[in-house]
């Protein structure tokens, strides 16, 4: 893990400064503010502290990535028909369980012609404190699933919950995948009222942001009916994550 050295380097200091200089209360102090930081690092995937994530596109243009995640369910159907109609593709990290549940649409989202990436087999409520043998596990089970039940295979994976950590960073070397994240968080998950999580998306826009939604909720749909509606007033176009990867290997 990249930030093991600074790690090292930040304890002893600290240790240094208390056993010369500093109070018990000095060193605690520090301690715990390297822990908040270290804990804010593994929550916050634009900070890039333990895996470096694709968190938006640099470009110039007005275009953004519509990414939904958590699915396929009964509600990915009506997205799928809405995106359809504003002949907009987006890209969709599913959890392997998931597509076991919801074969048909699945192969569906493929058939469309949308992105498909990683999102874990369970989506463990437990993912920051699993090893990495079982990160792994969670992973490369979800990309047997697609295989069988899609034939796609992608290098694309998404953190659950944005959480990273050494364990997750080791795993996500190890199955050779390219960690996605976002620079709008809509919470679509977390808040209820439909006017705050488009008021939330629309303000935090910027050229090249990648907009993280959830095809799981009826609110989440009333939502992007909305936004797409937004994004055509304001001449957005979007594109998926796979085309910022591929930009990349062309520079």
């Amino acid at each position: 893990m990249k930030h093991y050295p600074f790690i090292l380097f930040y304890l002893f200091c600290n240790v240094f400064i208390y056993a010369f200089h500093g109070s018990f209360w000095v060193y605690l102090f520090c301690f715990f503010a390297f822990s908040a930081v270290v804990v804010w690092g593994s929550f916050d995937i634009e900070l890039g502290y333990f895996v470096n994530s694709i968190t938006h596109k640099r470009t110039r243009l007005k275009e953004v990535a519509l990414t939904f995640d958590d699915g396929p369910t009964e509600f990915t159907p009506k997205f799928l028909d809405l995106l359809k109609e504003h002949e907009v593709k987006a890209t969709f990290f599913c959890i392997g369980k998931q597509i076991e549940k919801y074969p048909e649409m699945f192969q569906r989202i493929i058939a469309e012609g949308h992105t498909i990436g990683n999102h874990t087999l369970s989506h463990s409520n437990s993912t920051g404190f699993l090893s990495t043998s079982k990160m792994i596990e969670e992973i490369e089970r979800c990309d047997e699933i697609m295989k069988n039940v899609g034939n796609i295979k992608t290098d694309l994976y998404r953190p659950p919950f944005g959480v990273t950590n050494p364990n997750i960073a080791k795993a996500i070397k190890k199955t050779n995948k390219i960690s996605i994240g976002w620079n709008v968080r809509s919470l679509d998950t977390i808040t209820n009222d439909e006017n705050k999580i488009y008021s939330r998306v629309t303000k935090g826009l910027k050229k090249g942001s990648i907009i993280l939604l959830h095809d799981t909720s009826e609110k989440t749909f009333l939502v992007l009916t909305n936004l797409l509606v937004f994004l055509e007033d304001k001449k957005y176009s979007t594109f998926t994550v796979d085309t910022v990867i591929n930009s990349n290997r062309n520079d």
